[in-house]
């Protein structure tokens, strides 16, 4: 983007010391502030707001330049004529020289801050030469075969020690582990095929209907591997994602959305069928069924042991406890391990696809489409004509492109006759693409969440492909190269704090009663509890103003978690149900011109949002809205409703941020009400 003021000179990305990323001119010190950032840095947002609303009603043109869309700014005069601001009308950016900035500072004081972090200045960029040889992923078949060595090896001690403590003998023991793995292998897959076709309205596709880049594409691949095409399916969806499964390489089934066709280009269509052909190609499917068996059977004897009772003395009541401890702790334990080896295997699936386009960069902006929501800018280039789609295919958790689970993410679903969903383009804003990686790669939830997941996060899949490019001769894709400019760990240490801080104030009142034996204290806990359940739900939303922010803008946000959100006001177009085809998800997925971004519509009773979701939620598709709440990522970015008002139809709000006030205040004079009268809890006791 080019400098208003400078008109030549490039704006640059710059992070902000309050974590936001903004455009920045190394010349004149400008800053460019895209739509409703400048709520960012404020402390005062009622009074911001007011004045820009005034200054916009007054505004005048100006020969300045938006650097987003090219169009002719406002001059807007704000603090009763002070400082004059440019004010983009089509894009909501406004422009701050230099001067103004120390202005508005002088103005409000320690209530607006904003001050470039010069350490975070981008370094010149530069393609980084072809590497010798691609740094070598880990040995796929040694990996496996020693985490399903170690995982049967802890369920074989679980398994030894039951028999040797407890009246189980090794033949049930044995029948346990024999049932559940041939349930869940030989069985699962049909299971799945019935409940896709039941209830989230898929459909299988015959190969002649496909469109005939993905039809050559998936049988010159498929020739190449020496293997069987996989059964092609369709969930008719208004964004992009796709997953796979069966039970070998010859009797893979991959399912993509319709999204899938609509929004990414057809380049990039074939490398995310790739990387799940490649999960096929290197038998995950067994391996990854084989290894979630046993956190499966660990929890079953778990439970199995926890209910059993024995007739008359039972002797075995010590150490089958014991057991049933050991087999939770190893539950536990195997579940970590089992996603882990999952990341292992995307990365291998990631590199499959590298080798079989032979251009990694493909799947690399599909991720960052799926993944990320970006939208590219449009090309020249046109679309497919639509006639080479054959009749009975509009447009085409595990194994998927990206965790589903974490992924509350961009699978969604929308009316089979049409769809909203409009190409997300070619080219992505290479920045705005850093800024949505930053939190990936800096913020220390990302790596929470990742621990947590099936799936790499997006970021560090990106980084690896671009090693591959490098090896292949083509330019990666994106390069992040950025110094960090602080640990933000101090965020994480207050999102902790809040996140369990009624909990711990329970504790500590329930641990002074156990050492004073002072009934009192239980009551002091639960006090505690509710005060704090306050204060947490007054940290989780933020509710004094709620801007218009674009979905890019909000991705750039690094000081952003579950516990800590943006609160944020959206316009964009429905294109379908947060989970793909489900007929009773409540959820929505909404696309505006920079990208698509989850909507989660929740209410404080669920039966109230399933039958939103069966009866009401279907009106919504292919409709304009406005939607207001939090923004937030855990660790897929997405907004937590407050309302949401689109043509035709009333507005929609959703409660659980009051019923949480609610919530606290009844604790609260729970524990008041057992301060004041400690006998109560003496007698229940």
């Amino acid at each position: 983007m080019k400098c208003p003021n400078c008109k030549e000179k490039e704006l640059v990305a710059v992070l902000t010391q309050q974590g936001v990323e903004i455009d920045y001119c190394q010349d004149c010190k400008g800053i460019w502030l895209d739509k409703g950032e400048i709520f960012y840095f404020t402390r005062k947002p009622k009074t911001i707001y007011r004045e820009l609303k005034e200054a916009i009603k007054q505004g005048q043109p100006t020969e300045r330049i938006c650097p987003r869309t090219g169009e002719n700014m406002q001059a807007i005069k704000v603090l009763k004529g002070k400082i004059t601001l440019d004010y983009s009308p089509s894009s909501g950016g406004l422009w701050f020289d230099s001067g103004e900035l120390a202005i508005l500072r002088d103005h409000f004081g320690d209530k607006f801050k904003i001050k470039v972090d010069k350490a975070g200045l981008p370094p010149e960029k530069k393609i980084p030469p072809a590497a010798v040889s691609l740094p070598p992923l880990p040995n796929l078949f040694f990996r496996s075969t020693m985490v399903l060595v170690f995982l049967y090896g802890l369920l074989t001690l679980i398994l030894i020690t039951l028999t040797l403590f407890t009246d189980l003998t090794p033949r049930f023991a044995l029948i346990i582990g024999i049932a559940i793995a041939a349930f869940q292998f030989l069985l699962g897959p049909y299971i799945t095929d019935l409940s896709l076709k039941w209830f989230y309205n898929l459909s299988w596709v015959q190969y002649q209907n496909l469109p005939v880049f993905l039809k050559d594409f998936i049988d010159r691949t498929c020739k190449d591997q020496n293997m069987k095409n996989p059964r092609m399916g369709i969930i008719l969806d208004g964004a992009p994602n796709a997953f796979t499964y069966g039970h070998t390489p010859n009797n893979a089934r991959v399912v993509v959305t319709q999204g899938l066709m609509d929004l990414l280009n057809e380049e990039e269509v074939k490398a995310v069928v790739a990387h799940e052909i490649g999960h096929a190609k290197h038998w995950d499917m067994l391996i990854m069924t084989a290894a979630q068996l046993v956190p499966l059977i660990l929890y079953y004897i778990y439970r199995t042991l926890i209910r059993m009772k024995s007739e008359g003395e039972d002797k075995s009541e010590g150490p089958r406890v014991a057991i049933a401890i050991g087999a939770y702790v190893l539950f536990i334990v195997s579940q970590y391990v089992v996603l882990w080896l999952s990341r292992t295997r995307e990365y291998f699936a990631d590199r499959f696809a590298g080798e079989v386009t032979q251009n990694p960069s493909n799947l690399a902006s599909g991720l960052v489409k799926i993944g990320y929501g970006l939208a590219g800018k449009k090309s020249e280039k046109k679309k497919e004509d639509k006639d080479d789609r054959k009749p009975g295919l509009e447009a085409v958790g595990a194994l998927g492109i990206f965790d589903p689970k974490s992924g509350v993410a961009m699978a969604v679903s929308s009316l089979p006759s049409v769809s909203a969903a409009q190409s997300m383009g070619d080219e992505i804003d290479k920045e705005n693409l850093r800024g949505a990686m930053k939190w990936d790669l800096w913020n220390p939830w990302a790596k929470y969440y990742e621990i947590n997941s099936t799936h790499p996060l997006i970021a560090n899949r990106l980084n690896h492909l671009g090693k591959q490019s490098e090896v292949l001769g083509t330019e990666p894709y994106i390069s992040f190269d950025e110094t960090k400019p602080e640990s933000y760990w101090d965020e994480f240490l207050v999102d902790v704090f809040f996140l369990f801080l009624p909990q711990l104030t329970f504790v500590a009142g329930l641990a002074v009663f156990f050492v004073t034996g002072n009934a009192f204290w239980i009551g002091a806990g639960i006090f505690g509890s509710g005060i704090s359940s306050f204060l947490k739900a007054k940290f989780s939303y933020p509710s004094e103003i709620f801007p218009d922010l674009s979905i890019s803008s909000l991705l750039k946000k690094v000081k952003v978690s579950n516990v800590r959100p943006v609160a944020c006001k959206t316009r964009g177009t429905i294109i379908g149900r947060g989970i793909p085809g489900l007929i009773w998800s409540e959820d929505f997925v909404m696309q505006d011109e920079t990208g698509i971004i989850f909507l989660d519509y929740r209410q404080p009773i669920p039966l109230w949002d399933f039958f939103f979701g069966l009866l009401r939620r279907a009106k919504y598709t292919n409709l304009k809205a406005e939607v207001a709440g939090w923004y937030r990522r855990a660790p897929v970015p997405y907004i937590e409703l407050k309302s949401i008002k689109a043509a035709g139809e009333k507005e929609r709000k959703c409660y659980t941020y009051l019923a949480k006030y609610i919530w606290a205040a009844v604790l609260a004079a729970i524990g008041l009400i057992l301060m004041l009268r400690p006998d109560i809890i003496q007698s229940i006791l």
